[in-house]
């Protein structure tokens, strides 16, 4: 059985895509400070999760699931994993996506069902795969703990109103597992990476904690005493 202290947080893989020192300093040193984004994100997502299960038409909302991966060694908290009702013969669409004549039963519910997870963001879409590594993840804990397949979720962004629909293929999947594997070897080693000062230290939380521009400093004028001082 799995120790508690094994498990990885869901949230860690999009740390570590974002900055390994960011995800080092939050969940390795445990050295973590909000900023006003950061508060805005927490508050969004308590809203989110006040309102447990509801079922709307062929839709059955769950808010707040905690989810888990012996295989990955991952835990976590999903925001909504929508239940999709499905007959056994159809392939129902959902959000743009194709879903296969595959389901799952769910108790005192008739039918087959299509789990479907959705993240809350409170920004827009970003640059790097850090939204999408995570929700697939989720997948990843979703399929193992109900025994099916996942083909697809959504992420919805706040500061656009808008859903993003994410296909869990073949690519996404193996780029996570290796996210969640650098998390690991990460963890392992206990060992915070150097800072590397760029444009998106600017709206991190840690930044005073961090120090990037700082150690930049300190790095060259070391760099420096080293030619002259030999």
């Amino acid at each position: 059985m799995e120790k508690e202290m094994d498990l990885i947080q869901l949230s860690a893989l999009q740390h570590y895509i974002f900055c390994p020192r960011q995800c080092a300093l939050a969940y390795v040193e445990l050295n973590w400070e909000e900023n006003h984004l950061t508060t805005q994100g927490h508050l969004m997502h308590e809203d989110i999760h006040s309102d447990r299960t509801e079922k709307r038409g062929g839709v059955i909302k769950s808010r707040g699931l905690y989810i888990s991966s012996k295989k990955h060694s991952l835990s976590g908290q999903c925001d909504l994993v929508e239940f999709h009702r499905v007959d056994a013969d159809a392939v129902v669409k959902a959000h743009d996506f194709a879903f296969p004549k595959t389901g799952i039963k769910l108790p005192n519910r008739s039918g087959w069902w299509i789990p479907f997870p959705v993240e809350y963001k409170r920004g827009k879409p970003k640059k790097d795969n850090c939204d999408t590594v995570q929700l697939c993840a989720q997948a990843l804990c979703l399929e193992e703990m109900l025994d099916c397949n996942i083909d697809a979720g959504a992420i919805y962004y706040g500061k656009q109103h808008h859903r993003l629909d994410v296909c869990f293929d073949e690519a996404l999947r193996g780029e996570t597992v290796q996210v969640i594997d650098a998390v690991h070897g990460l963890f392992e080693t206990g060992h915070t990476p150097r800072p590397a000062y760029s444009q998106k230290c600017r709206r991190c939380s840690l930044i005073d904690r961090c120090q990037p521009k700082q150690f930049e400093h300190r790095r060259k004028t070391d760099y420096i005493d080293a030619i002259f001082n030999p």
